[in-house]
């Protein structure tokens, strides 16, 4: 049984005879007939009745007319669901991105693309950068997005392997702690010298916060009395929460760290801001609903991209 014979088949019970139904399918009437014919023949059963006022189904018929209906229907939306698979507004992505940017900059971006692509399922993780990395390659994230120090000798790192989008820069804060909002705005680089810090982990892998706080520390002179070294950005936060220590901070478009019960300050001199990436695999752009996330990254960069 194929499906343009019972499309045949709605159409001549719709139209109310062979002829009219031969119109409205832009076909000449001969070729109907013998589809029909066909279909009855499969089914083994008589499925219209002749009478002088055209045809009319039978009992048997109306069964397959009120089946077909659904199974025409549920093709249609089949058809139409892969029509937006193809174009990128329905599908499934996961993105591995760090904590600092799911705070503000990812909600702003799902935002937007949602308004696009609202059949689009974004699953989010936040995995440290070099984990995210390993997760795209292993092909277990579609996306990743991460900091990162120097952003052209990572593309250079990178290139062939990874693809890179530029998403703009992260600039870098002096994070206090709470009942300190009398110091200073901007606050000298040098008060944090004699004082204890709290830095994430470094890795060689992905250079990021701790390797350019460290290199603003050593181009100023400055030189704390502690650094106390904690796993990733998020869990330096309860520690100067908690009084215990200060930091320096990504604060992705001056909005991400306010949530939290910390003493905000700009720094003077200003450290060298990090470079917010989104990466994929080499090509993987070309699948539509990914391809189209992409797009909405780029509208999201700044202009003068890396």
């Amino acid at each position: 049984m194929e499906l343009r014979h019972l499309r045949y088949f709605a159409a001549v019970v719709e139209a109310g005879s062979l002829t009219a139904a031969a119109q409205a399918l832009h076909m000449s009437q001969p070729p109907l007939s013998v589809a029909i014919a066909k279909l009855e023949a499969e089914v083994g059963v008589p499925l219209l009745v002749r009478t002088p006022r055209g045809v009319e189904p039978t009992s048997a018929g109306r069964y397959l007319l009120d089946q077909s209906s659904r199974v025409l229907g549920d093709v249609d939306d089949m058809v139409a669901a892969l029509g937006r698979f193809g174009a990128g507004t329905a599908g499934q992505l996961t993105m591995a991105a760090v904590p600092a940017l799911l705070w503000h900059r990812i909600p702003r971006l799902l935002r937007a693309h949602a308004e696009v692509a609202p059949e689009v399922e974004i699953r989010l993780v936040d995995p440290p950068p070099w984990t995210a990395i390993d997760m795209l390659q292993q092909r277990k994230a579609d996306l990743a997005a991460i900091m990162v120090a120097d952003p052209d000798r990572f593309a250079r790192r990178h290139r062939g392997v990874l693809d890179v989008v530029d998403w703009g820069d992260v600039p870098l804060v002096a994070a206090l702690p709470p009942g300190q909002d009398d110091a200073p705005d901007p606050l000298p680089l040098a008060s944090f010298d004699g004082a204890t810090v709290v830095m994430p982990r470094g890795t060689a892998a992905v250079p990021s916060l701790p390797e350019a706080v460290t290199a603003a520390f050593r181009r100023h002179g400055v030189a704390p009395a502690r650094v106390r070294t904690v796993e990733t950005i998020q869990t330096s936060v309860p520690l100067v929460e908690a009084g215990i220590a200060r930091a320096i901070l990504p604060d992705p478009d001056h909005a991400s760290l306010a949530r939290f019960g910390m003493t905000l300050r700009r720094i003077v001199p200003e450290p060298r801001p990090l470079r917010a990436l989104v990466l994929t695999r080499a090509g993987a752009g070309k699948d539509p609903a990914l391809g189209r996330l992409l797009r909405q990254v780029a509208e999201d960069a700044p202009r003068d991209p890396m």
